[in-house]
């Protein structure tokens, strides 16, 4: 199997830095501050996510918060693929400058897909809504990408439930949860995409995106019954 080019490499595919390490770390040390400082996280399962080498977490997504909180509570800094329309402005700025990972989702986006890659091969965590936008958070739609970064890299997926995050609207902002409310993020265990035979054929990654929408569904289900959301 080819491996994917470090950056610095001759003849790399990276065409652009990779994401920054040191900027996704000081993203989640902010994302510390503000989540349990505006919100009330109980976060479970938090020591399922290994320790070391390269993770994706496929978080479901239904509310805007959903992402910072993953960010703020998860035990490592992550990176998240996050759409362009929100690299704007000084937001722009600072999602890059924390190692965020901007993807046009209209096209095939070699740029993210090559960045996002080098997170993995460098050992470090990807943050992944696998539904590919903000909708009902059930799982119920999981785009092939989920399952191509996890096939082609081998990195295991922790699935991650946020729940609580839609419940009611905040006074002073109506787009943000009710500030002190309660949010909880439950880690799965961790599990791997593929069925162990290394291929990446389409055939094999619609069957790994079967796999992965069972483990992600019966994840949420269990999530659910854990916190009574």
């Amino acid at each position: 199997m080819r491996r994917h080019p470090h950056r610095g490499e001759a003849g790399s595919e990276v065409t652009a830095a990779s994401p920054s390490e040191r900027g996704a770390e000081v993203g989640r040390r902010i994302g510390v501050g503000l989540m349990y400082g505006l919100w009330k996280p109980r976060v479970l399962g938090a020591w399922k996510v290994p320790a070391t080498g390269p993770v994706i977490l496929a978080v479901n997504h239904a509310h805007n918060v959903d992402g910072p909180m993953v960010m703020g509570v998860a035990p490592r800094p992550t990176h998240f693929l996050i759409k362009k329309e929100a690299f704007v402005g000084p937001l722009g700025t600072f999602l890059g400058a924390i190692g965020q990972v901007e993807v046009d989702r209209s096209t095939a986006d070699r740029t993210a897909i090559t960045r996002a890659l080098s997170v993995l091969d460098e050992g470090g965590v990807l943050g992944i809504f696998p539904e590919g936008t903000r909708g009902g958070g059930d799982f119920a739609s999981l785009r092939a990408g989920l399952a191509y970064f996890a096939v082609r890299s081998v990195a295991p997926i922790v699935p991650v439930a946020v729940l609580g995050s839609t419940r009611g609207r905040g006074r002073l902002i109506k787009a943000l949860p009710p500030l002190r409310s309660r949010v909880d993020v439950v880690f799965g265990d961790p599990f791997p995409a593929g069925d162990g035979s290394g291929r990446r054929t389409r055939k094999a990654l619609d069957e790994a995106t079967v796999r992965i929408q069972e483990r992600l569904t019966a994840h949420l289900e269990n999530a659910r019954r854990l916190t009574g959301h």
